[in-house]
């Protein structure tokens, strides 16, 4: 993949995103082409190139170029594209994002694919750079959650990081949260936590609460981290005064761009949001061809 020179590197995945995007492009793929582009094929004579671009088409954050770019590089190798814009740019309508030079037939049978996973992990992006600019000034930090597409949980939280979210927990298996059911099955937040720092000392503790009693309980069981689940202001505060700075806070549960600042303000550490990923809207990117020429 190539880029403008004025243009800062674009790729920012890690190595299980970038592993991660070859898995999902592969199965999206086989999904949409199949076979073959029969339409494609019968149209369009072989040897012919197309020079394409990449545009948007309203205002929004950038996020997943290199995605884009590695699924036209999957069907057609051969394939020459170079980005434009900076990764994680906020750009208004009209801005070209990337340029596209290849095969004909097969860059319009990776066109779909390619504009899919682009416009939603734009739209994921865009949707998280709002939440955050509502949390500028104030220390918070924005964080994602578990509430993604699936298949889609490594490409989604790239795209709210480049929106300038931090990662929560990426599945089950690399973070504790002990949650409402474990509390009701086990019987109890004290018993839940001793279990846990028995069998997994060296783990990180988070603890879900949904009243000031509980949070007392968290306290007692020294968790590191007490998420605070829909609780109003004056809860929240009342129970960041409780905790005092011996636990981080994280308040979740119904959060919207309305509400964040307030809750913010409340003195919590961190706020989690679903809604920048199980609710965020695809932006509209369209692919139009610049040119037509021969092999």
């Amino acid at each position: 993949m190539q880029q403008n020179d004025s243009v800062e590197p674009l790729s920012l995945l890690t190595d299980a995103e970038t592993a991660a995007a070859r898995q999902v492009i592969a199965v999206a793929l086989a999904e949409d082409v199949g076979t073959g582009d029969i339409t494609s094929q019968a149209v369009i004579p072989i040897g012919l190139h197309f020079h394409g671009r990449l545009m948007a088409r309203h205002g929004m954050v950038v996020a997943g170029l290199p995605i884009a770019a590695q699924v036209f590089q999957t069907v057609a190798p051969e394939a020459l594209f170079t980005a434009t814009v900076m990764e994680g740019k906020s750009v208004p309508a009209g801005t070209i994002l990337a340029e596209i030079k290849g095969p004909a037939q097969k860059l319009l049978a990776a066109e779909r694919t390619a504009l899919n996973l682009l416009q939603h992990l734009s739209g994921v992006a865009t949707e998280t750079r709002a939440y955050v600019e509502r949390l500028s000034g104030t220390g918070v930090a924005l964080l994602d959650t578990r509430k993604t597409l699936p298949g889609l949980r490594r490409l989604a939280k790239y795209a709210t990081r480049i929106g300038g979210a931090r990662n929560h927990r990426f599945g089950l298996y690399d973070g504790v949260m002990i949650k409402d059911n474990h509390i009701a099955i086990c019987g109890g937040i004290q018993k839940a936590v001793h279990l846990i720092k028995y069998k997994l000392n060296s783990k990180i503790i988070e603890v879900e609460c949904d009243s000031i009693e509980q949070v007392r309980e968290a306290i007692a069981s020294e968790a590191d981290v007490i998420l605070l689940d829909n609780m109003s202001l004056e809860t929240l505060r009342l129970a960041v005064f409780l905790v005092a700075g011996r636990a981080k806070t994280e308040a979740s549960g119904s959060i919207t761009l309305d509400s964040i600042r307030a809750i913010a303000e409340t003195g919590v550490d961190c706020i989690s949001v679903g809604r920048i990923t199980h609710s965020a809207a695809a932006v509209d990117i369209g692919l139009d061809w610049h040119a037509v020429v021969s092999a």
